[in-house]
C-alpha cells in the first residue's frame, strides 16, 4: 500500500534502459518516503526476468505473463495498471516518456483521475502549502519540467489525487545497480483477473522495429551543432570533426527544425539526453531545452561567436570565434596529430 511503482517496458524479454533508470530513481524516492519500490512487468515468456530488475532495489515485482501481452497494445496494459492500482493504491507511478509511456500514461491517469506530468527532467520529494485552503501537504512528488517553451522551469504537485504520475525520457536519470544480490518478492498474477477478453480485440499481425542509425546515447564524445552552423553543408564539417574524434554528431532543436540535421540526432528536452565524457557545442546558443539534454556531460566545450551565449555559462572551456573558422582548424590539428 502507498508504495512507489515503476512500469517496466520490455522488448522481447529485455527490460528497457529507461525503466532501469526509473527504478534507480524510484528506489531513492522510496527511501525518502520510507516505503517500498515495486515494479510491473507485462509481456510474454517472462521466466527469470525479475533478475534484471531486483538488483536495482525492487522490493516486489508484479509479473503478468501472457503471449498476448507482447508486443504492447494499449487496452490490455492499461487494464492491468488500472486494476492493479485500485488494489495496491500506490502513491507514485513512474514510466518512460517513450511511445509506449505516452500512450499508456494518459490512459491510466485518466481512468484513475490522478493527473500526469510528462517529460519530467527532475523528481524530488517535498512539502506544499496551499495558503488558500490553509493546508500543508507533506511528502509530495515534485514533478519538475521546463514549461512555456522552456522559458521557465515548472514544479508541479498533485496534493489530493493518487497515484502521482510522471513520465521521464531515457537518459535523464542515471542507471545504478543498488545490490546485485538484492532480494525481493515476485508475484505472478493471473492475467484473466485483470484483463477482459475484449481488451485483446486488437492483435499485432506484423511488427517491424528499425534499429537506430547511431549510438548518441552511448557515445563518449559528442559533437553537436546548432542554428549557428548555418546550413546542412555546415553540418558536414561536424561529421568530419566527429570522424577524427571517433565521436557522434548531435544537434539542437533549432538546427533540426531548420533542416540542417536529422531529427533522430536532436539533443534536449524534446530529443535525446546524453552524458558523454566530452561535449563540443558548435554554434549552439544554449536554451534551457537543449541544456536539459546535455548538462551532465563530463567536459563541455563551447565554440561560439557570441560571448554572451547562455551555453557559455555552463561550459568548461569557451572558444570565441565562428564555427567556419574554428572547426576546420580543429580537423586539421587532429588529422595531423592522429598520424
Amino acid at each position: 500500500m502507498n508504495n512507489v511503482f515503476v512500469y517496466c517496458e520490455i522488448e522481447g524479454t529485455t527490460v528497457a534502459d529507461v525503466s532501469l533508470e526509473l527504478l534507480t530513481k524510484g528506489r531513492k524516492l522510496a527511501n525518502q518516503l520510507g516505503c517500498q519500490l515495486e515494479a510491473i512487468i507485462a509481456g510474454s515468456g517472462l521466466d527469470g526476468v525479475e533478475k534484471q530488475v531486483l538488483p536495482y532495489g525492487v522490493d516486489k515485482v508484479h509479473l503478468f505473463d501472457d503471449a498476448r501481452l507482447f508486443p504492447y497494445t494499449s487496452l490490455p496494459h492499461a487494464s492491468i495498471l488500472v486494476h492493479l492500482f485500485k488494489e495496491e493504491k500506490p502513491q507514485i507511478c513512474l514510466m518512460g516518456a517513450t511511445v509506449i509511456g505516452r500512450d499508456l500514461g494518459p490512459r491510466v491517469s485518466s481512468a484513475l483521475t490522478s493527473g500526469l506530468t510528462a517529460d519530467c527532467t527532475a523528481l524530488e520529494i517535498g512539502s506544499h502549502e496551499d495558503k488558500k485552503a490553509g493546508k500543508t501537504y507533506e511528502n509530495l512528488l515534485y514533478q519538475i519540467r521546463p514549461a512555456f517553451g522552456g522559458n521557465i522551469v515548472a514544479t508541479i504537485v498533485n496534493p489530493e489525487h493518487r497515484p502521482q504520475m510522471a513520465t521521464v525520457r531515457e537518459g535523464v536519470m542515471k542507471k545504478e545497480i543498488l545490490d546485485p544480490a538484492y532480494k525481493g518478492e515476485v508475484i505472478r498474477h493471473e492475467v484473466s483477473q485483470y484483463v477482459s477478453e475484449t481488451d485483446f480485440v486488437v492483435q499485432v499481425i506484423d511488427r517491424h522495429v528499425e534499429k537506430a542509425k547511431h549510438n548518441l546515447k552511448g557515445a563518449s564524445i559528442v559533437v553537436a551543432g546548432g542554428y549557428g552552423m548555418g546550413s546542412k553543408e555546415g553540418f558536414d564539417l561536424l561529421f568530419d570533426l566527429a570522424k577524427e574524434l571517433h565521436a557522434e554528431v548531435g544537434a539542437s532543436r533549432a538546427a533540426v527544425d531548420a533542416g540542417f540535421c536529422d531529427h533522430d540526432r536532436q539533443i534536449g528536452q524534446t530529443g535525446l539526453t546524453v552524458r558523454p565524457k566530452l561535449y563540443i557545442a558548435c554554434g549552439i546558443s544554449g536554451q534551457i531545452q537543449h541544456i536539459a539534454g546535455m548538462q551532465d556531460a563530463g567536459i563541455i566545450i563551447s565554440i561560439n561567436s557570441d560571448e554572451n551565449a547562455p551555453i557559455n555559462t555552463i561550459a568548461d572551456y569557451v572558444i570565441h570565434g565562428t564555427v567556419e573558422e574554428v572547426i576546420p582548424k580543429m580537423i586539421k590539428y587532429y588529422k595531423k596529430n592522429s598520424k
